[in-house]
């Protein structure tokens, strides 16, 4: 595949820093994956090859961020990707703020450009932010000087998650271009389908969007995503099948009739995956509502990579965290 180096103007907050070295990342924040060449995307998950064996030693640490200092901004419940951009950072060996919306100064009326500035006068160098507004991230970058990661805007972006998800398909299958690989479920509340999609599709795989008609419209293929409504039709295409998970908290009660009927429609069981490709790989950004979008025998079978998912994540967010940082100057 030919990966242009051509580019447009970034988006806001995409600025290269002034006089920095020209290098395969040259942005000091991660908002989307949409905003990126492939070239730099590839450049991302090399990265984090080369950081995946940190995990595996005696001493986890390497000191590529001592001395610095990285904030966790969540104003979203979450588990795994704070515990792993919370690893991420004391891996690099730097020092951790965590920040929760719950009874801080944003209980108190404080708005999110008020909160940014006051934790990055603290000498905070990275803000990772999770936030329920779509344009959260980009809004952060507008206003600080320091580096933004995005951990999930809204219903925009998760542009980790897409990046561990396409990093454990190229370990699997080797490479993603060519690859024809569906994303079953609640596609229209999913930050993750999006980061996916822009990020398989620069480097040059297929996108299918599989899912009832309410939570997978149409409006998608002008993203460059194929729709289906039916997943018994199509399941023997894929190399791989990242399952969504059921979004009950951003969902109206009428999207589908039932939580059994969407599994018997749209859940992968045991039964539906022996009509799959036999090397098809099974994935989920997790937490995972067993029963309803895969069956235990699915999850923790020889086809699921969804622990490996997990243990990527970590590789992937301390890569992502080094270059952001290295690239703004440190």
């Amino acid at each position: 595949m030919a990966i242009s180096t051509e580019r447009g103007t970034p988006p806001a907050g995409m600025t290269p820093v002034p006089g920095a070295t020209p290098v395969a990342w040259p942005y000091r924040n991660l908002l989307a994956l949409e905003d990126l060449t492939a070239e730099e995307i590839v450049h991302i998950l090399d990265t984090a090859e080369a950081f995946r064996d940190v995990s595996t030693r005696s001493v986890k640490k390497v000191p590529a961020l001592r001395g610095r200092v990285v904030a966790n901004l969540f104003f979203e419940d979450s588990t795994r990707t704070r515990t792993s951009f919370t690893l991420a950072a004391q891996r690099l060996s730097a020092d951790l703020v965590d920040f929760s919306s719950k009874g801080s100064s944003v209980s108190k009326g404080e708005n999110l450009r008020d909160t940014l500035r006051n934790i990055e006068a603290m000498g905070v160098d990275v803000v990772v932010i999770r936030h329920p507004a779509s344009g959260a991230a980009a809004m952060a970058a507008q206003c600080v000087r320091c580096s933004v990661v995005n951990a999930g805007d809204g219903r925009h972006e998760h542009p980790t998650q897409g990046l561990l998800d396409i990093f454990t398909i190229r370990q699997a299958k080797g490479r993603i271009e060519g690859l024809n690989v569906a994303i079953v479920g609640d596609v229209a509340n999913s930050r993750v389908a999006r980061s996916n999609l822009h990020g398989l599709r620069k480097l040059g795989a297929s996108v299918t969007f599989v899912g009832p008609a309410t939570l997978v419209p149409r409006a998608f293929e002008s993203l460059g995503a194929r729709i289906c409504h039916d997943l018994d039709a199509v399941i023997g295409e894929f190399d791989v099948i990242n399952m969504l998970r059921v979004q009950r908290e951003r969902m109206a009660s009428n999207v589908f009739p039932s939580f059994e009927e969407y599994s018997r429609l749209f859940g992968l069981s045991g039964e539906r995956l022996r009509r799959a490709r036999p090397d098809v790989l099974v994935l989920h950004p997790g937490p995972i509502n067993r029963g309803i979008e895969l069956t235990a025998d699915v999850a923790d079978g020889p086809r699921s990579a969804i622990l490996q998912q997990v243990t990527n994540g970590l590789a992937v967010r301390m890569a992502v965290l080094f270059l952001c940082h290295q690239a703004a100057g440190g």
